[in-house]
């Protein structure tokens, strides 16, 4: 499923120039296994996949393992 998960992931991102890291795209939202809804975080993806967040003066790095990962579900505004 690794695979599939990293399609989802860049679909739901865009890189950041210089770096391996993607940040999610405007407007999107991701959400694992039913869990924490992310809306501005930014993603690395390799042996692991971590979220880090930045909130008032803190930096919030969130571990997943690629094995653990269940479900994905991404949200975002609807087009007229």
């Amino acid at each position: 499923m690794k695979d599939t998960w990293e399609k989802v992931f860049e679909y739901a991102s865009v890189p950041l120039h210089g770096t391996m890291s993607r940040k999610l795209r405007p407007g999107v939202q991701l959400q694992i296994n039913e869990g924490k809804i992310f809306d501005s975080a930014v993603l690395f993806l390799g042996e692991f996949v971590r979220f880090t967040e930045e909130k008032d003066s803190e930096r919030i790095n969130t571990y997943y393992d690629w094995e653990k990962i269940e479900s994905i579900r991404t949200y975002s505004k609807k087009d007229d």
